[in-house]
Formats: C-alpha cells, sequence, structure tokens
C-alpha cells in the first residue's frame, strides 16, 4: 500500500468512528427511532452526500452500531470469563453474567440499542448474528463443558415440548441434550431480563441491593441449566438447603 492510499485508510477509519460517535450521542439524547444521518452530518460538519459515502442509509449505521455494542458486550464477557476459565462451572457461568451486566450499566444506551424495543422500520441482518451470538456461545460452552464432565441435571421435557426441544438442540448445539437446551434457552431470556429490569426502572423502590440480587438469581439459572451448587454432588437435583 503506498502512502497515500495509508493515509487515506487511515482518513477513512478515523471518519468512520466520528460519525459512529456521534450516533451514539443521538441515541443517548433522542433514542434509537429518531437516529438521523442528516443531523449526524450537521453535526459533523459534513454534507450529507459525504457522509452517505460512509453509510448510505440510516439502517447501515444502526446495522454497523449493534454490531459494534455486540461486540463490545462479547469481549466484555470474553475477558472476564478468561480470568476464572479454570474454575467450575457455576462460577465461570455466573462471571460471565455478571460481566453481561456490568458491560449494560456502564453503556445503558447501547443496551436499550440491542436489547429495548425494536427500532420502527429496521430489521437486524443476518451480518448482525455472530456479534449477537457471543454471550450465547460462552454460556453454551460452560454447560458443554460440564455435560463433558461431571455431568448436568437433567429436566424431564413435557411431551408438547419434545420436537420443539429437538429442533432447538439440532440447531444451536446438537451435542447437547436437548432438555438441557430449553433450559438454557429459557435462562438466557431470563438474563437479559434481569438486566434489562435493573436498567430501565421495574427494580425500583423493589430490589434496592441488586448486585448480590443480581448474583443470587443468576446463580438460580445456573442451576436451572443443570450446572450444581458446590455443596451438592454431581447427581444432586435441588438447591442446597438454608
Amino acid at each position: 500500500m503506498s502512502t497515500a492510499q495509508g493515509a487515506r485508510a487511515r482518513a477513512r477509519i478515523e471518519v468512520t468512528a466520528a460519525i459512529k460517535d456521534e450516533a451514539r450521542r443521538q441515541l443517548a439524547a433522542e433514542g434509537a427511532a429518531k437516529l438521523s444521518l442528516r443531523a449526524v452530518a450537521r453535526e459533523l460538519g459534513m454534507v450529507s452526500s459525504a457522509l452517505y459515502r460512509y453509510f448510505p442509509s440510516r439502517d447501515d449505521l444502526l446495522t454497523a452500531l449493534i454490531i459494534d455494542a455486540y461486540d463490545s458486550l462479547g469481549e466484555e464477557a470474553e475477558s472476564a470469563h478468561a480470568e476464572v476459565a479454570a474454575a467450575g462451572p457455576r462460577e465461570r457461568w455466573i462471571t460471565v453474567c455478571v460481566a453481561a451486566r456490568r458491560w449494560a450499566l456502564a453503556h445503558p444506551h447501547e443496551y436499550a440499542l440491542i436489547y429495548g424495543s425494536p427500532v420502527p422500520g429496521y430489521t437486524a441482518p443476518q451480518e448482525t448474528v455472530p456479534a449477537a451470538s457471543r454471550v450465547g456461545v460462552l454460556l453454551i460452552g460452560v454447560v458443554r463443558d460440564a455435560y463433558g464432565g461431571k455431568g448436568v441435571a437433567r429436566t424431564p421435557l413435557p411431551a408438547e415440548m419434545k420436537t420443539e426441544a429437538q429442533r432447538m438442540s439440532a440447531e444451536l448445539a446438537p451435542d447437547l441434550p436437548p432438555e438441557v437446551i430449553v433450559a438454557l434457552v429459557a435462562s438466557w431470556a431470563q438474563l437479559y431480563g434481569l438486566i434489562g429490569f435493573e436498567l430501565f426502572g421495574q427494580f425500583n423502590r423493589v430490589v434496592e441491593d441488586r448486585e448480590p440480587f443480581f448474583r443470587h438469581a443468576v446463580g438460580r439459572l445456573a442451576h436451572d441449566v443443570g450446572l450444581v451448587y458446590p455443596e451438592q454432588a454431581a447427581t444432586a437435583g435441588g438447591p442446597p438447603s438454608p
């Protein structure tokens, strides 16, 4: 690459970053539904036609912001998990969940973008899926390691769930039992429900000491997917006695 090409590439990276930064400021002030390429261009002192060379439409800019948010969340969770990779499955599970909460509290508007209300007129493309899957892949890996080691507790499924459970298992993790996959998906939804309730104010005047509450709740989710408590043998099925 020539010196001129290198300078142009660096300039494009810098302008792209500036556009995203301004768009995030708009998200914080106005919400994703009101994100405007013209407003972003105006705040940056650019003509709209110049900005369109970087992001041809609002949806292209939203997609970039969504991927960045998912990747940032994934990096936070993966970094935290790496520090406890040698620990037991329940500790690893809780660590990933706590990291997801920590990221959300530090980036509330980006969390709202990826886990809040859908943006009117926008449908996330397939290219967002790898970034969106990073935390889920970590949690599946924790359960997979437990299943391949001492095993996991498995809650029987009702007959009407078996076909759907087998489909979910085939798509998400064919090496894990269908009943474990059902519990994983339910726990994944509950994890983000817990974070969302805290972030969007539903816990106000309900839960005051929120970090210990969250740790306890995601510990229960670990139990629900079959990761036994430290006090229990690998074959035990219920929570520890009080």
